[in-house]
């Protein structure tokens, strides 16, 4: 095992007033990697709009620097003082808060705590693995949720997905076609409709249908379910339109962590809202998802399906590529190849 490996490095400049945080690629020594039970060589990462936060120095993700950034990884064990894992076993991370307090998978290796780690079905490659990411693994677990409250579609009361055209909200659409429910995915892109519906959505509406401050508590009737990656105003113009008995999964802040709302939803329509945490799930569960994520990739053309909103960059232009995906302007899953 070489000494070194070579990592996606971000720093802090102390300017007075301001601090800001620049990105270099750098060659560590195997020394600086962090205390873990297991020791990865890192194949594929991902750019998720946290990652650009990060990079771009915004909120408080990060408290220490030197710090490699990147929240998910997958890739094969290099050595292990855990039984439950041995030298050439693929494995994935996502949460933890790996990329942020602890160092990630923006570098050609890691070490992480093994009850991080999930051991990556056979049917998914790592490269896949991150096609799919914390994205897409948060989407399952919103859809698992939501099955598991009694999830029913119909053609006048669909499964909505908000945020449909990012990480989230893609697998979203994508599972949740595949599971046989009917979806409408709102985006603002709507010039990309076609996209969504290749995906697996039955309808494509624009945000600025979810975007106005709803005039009363109660609106008609319109979603039997909601898969939303985009929090805020949209979150509460949603509640306002959920059918009687229906659930929300909730997994994203793109438009804010604050909820302008009444419990008339809750109170009159018996409406539940669940929280998703991707982060520090249990270890059961994170398999469970995983499980079910290899059985959809069986399934057809899904894998064909996954490549179409996936794009593979190198880890020399994940810098670059921060303030895009800040400013909406990437679509679908950004893959980083942590080798090139």
């Amino acid at each position: 095992m070489s000494s070194t490996f070579t990592a996606l490095l971000l720093e802090q400049a102390d300017d007075g007033d301001k601090k800001s945080v620049s990105a270099s690629i750098t060659e560590l020594p195997d020394t600086r990697l962090p205390d873990g039970d297991v020791t990865v060589r890192v194949e594929y990462s991902t750019l998720n709009y946290k990652d650009g936060m990060i990079l771009q120095g915004i909120g408080r993700l990060v408290r220490d620097y030197p710090h490699v950034p990147g929240v998910d990884f997958a890739g094969v064990v290099e050595s292990s003082d855990d039984d439950r894992y041995s030298p050439g076993d693929r494995v994935v991370l996502t949460g933890w808060r790996v990329g942020e307090v602890w160092w990630g998978g923006f570098a050609t290796r890691a070490r992480v705590k093994a009850d991080w780690l999930v051991p990556l079905p056979d049917v998914i490659s790592t490269e896949q693995a991150m096609a799919i990411g914390t994205a897409g693994f948060t989407a399952m677990q919103a859809l698992v949720a939501l099955e598991a409250q009694g999830l029913e579609t119909s053609a006048d009361r669909s499964l909505l997905v908000t945020g449909a055209s990012g990480g989230v909200g893609s697998s979203a659409v994508l599972w949740a076609g595949l599971a046989g429910h009917h979806v409408t995915a709102s985006t603002g892109r709507v010039q990309h409709s076609d996209d969504l519906t290749a995906l697996g959505a039955s309808a494509v509406i624009d945000r600025e249908e979810l975007a106005e401050n709803p005039s009363r508590p109660l609106l008609g009737e319109r979603w039997g379910g909601c898969i939303d990656a985009v929090g805020g105003d949209t979150l509460a113009h949603v509640l306002t339109e959920m059918v009687s008995g229906s659930s929300v999964a909730a997994c994203g802040l793109a438009g804010g962590n604050q909820l302008s709302t009444t419990v008339i939803p809750f109170l009159l329509r018996g409406v539940n809202l669940l929280g998703i945490d991707s982060v520090m799930c249990p270890a059961d569960h994170r398999v469970a998802v995983w499980d079910r994520i290899a059985a959809a990739l069986s399934t057809g053309d899904t894998a064909a399906k996954l490549d179409s909103v996936s794009t593979t960059v190198a880890l020399s232009a994940v810098a670059e590529l921060a303030p895009q995906i800040l400013a909406g302007q990437v679509r679908g899953r950004t893959i980083v190849d942590t080798s090139s």
